[in-house]
């Protein structure tokens, strides 16, 4: 079954030193960063989320600011495709699902924050899409 990992919203606001400081961020970031390293090795399909906030008054993940850029722990590389959302579900007017179903994917793997909001989102319409799911606990907070 051919998987691909989607890193959804590891972004500085969700940081110690950010807007939205998550509980446990850090070490998810870390475990999250690991996974990515096995991507990569693999050659596997990787996809990077960033929410880009379009609310009027919001405090966090505010365009052109340093807190809605993707954490240094997972940066994305040269070439790793990065879509940008607006809503807690990653595939809501975004290209998230042509570029799983042109790698082929079968499965997703999935990380990131916030766990009960965008994690839980996205991974709800994967499977409504078809695709099996797995949400790695340990590289997600909330």
């Amino acid at each position: 079954m051919r998987q691909a990992l989607i890193l959804v919203d590891i972004q500085n606001d969700y940081f110690s030193n950010g807007h939205m400081a998550l509980v446990g961020m850090e070490q998810a970031a870390s475990n999250a960063a690991t996974v990515l390293q096995k991507f990569r090795e693999q050659r596997l399909p990787l996809f990077h989320i960033q929410h880009v906030s379009t609310r009027p008054g919001a405090h966090y993940f505010v365009p052109g600011t340093p807190g809605v850029e993707i954490h240094a722990a997972v940066a994305p590389l040269a070439g790793e495709p990065i879509a940008q959302k607006h809503f807690p579900n990653a595939f809501r007017e975004t290209p998230l699902l042509g570029w799983l179903k042109d790698a082929k994917v079968e499965e997703v793997v999935i990380c990131g924050a916030m766990t009960h909001m965008c994690i839980d989102a996205t991974t709800r319409a994967a499977f409504d899409f078809g695709f099996h799911c797995q949400v790695v606990e340990d590289a997600c907070a909330t």
